[in-house]
């Protein structure tokens, strides 16, 4: 079951409870370049970091689509502050769930990006 939550000034999303959280989906979720590269990003700050931090190179809708993947398989956690719809990792959900598989991905993506010159 989703959850949503309703906090004064701010506006959650849906999102799956910790228990609710499954590999396949995780795995899923992060087999995407896109959507790999805002995890990094979002793995090298303790911040929240709105959608427009993020330049992509795909579309506003293609954009909207991979932040919803992300949401929705409970790799990132998104609130709105305002009228910014802000995104955080959920770190401490991944590592409860499924120790070490988030920094051995993040590590490795880091490794290929190193291998390919691509620092994105």
């Amino acid at each position: 079951m989703m959850r949503v939550t309703t906090v004064t000034n701010t506006r959650e999303l849906a999102h799956p409870a910790r228990e609710e959280i499954r590999l396949e989906g995780i795995l899923h979720a992060l087999s995407d370049p896109m959507r790999m590269r805002v995890v990094r990003a979002l793995a090298t700050t303790e911040d929240e970091l709105s959608c427009s931090y993020f330049v992509l190179p795909v579309t506003k809708s293609t954009t909207t689509h991979h932040f919803r993947v992300l949401r929705e398989s409970g790799v990132i956690q998104q609130v709105y502050r305002g009228t910014a719809k802000m995104n955080g990792l959920r770190r401490a959900d991944l590592d409860a769930l499924f120790p070490g598989l988030l920094d051995g991905i993040l590590d490795a993506a880091a490794r290929e990006a190193e291998r390919l010159g691509d620092e994105a």
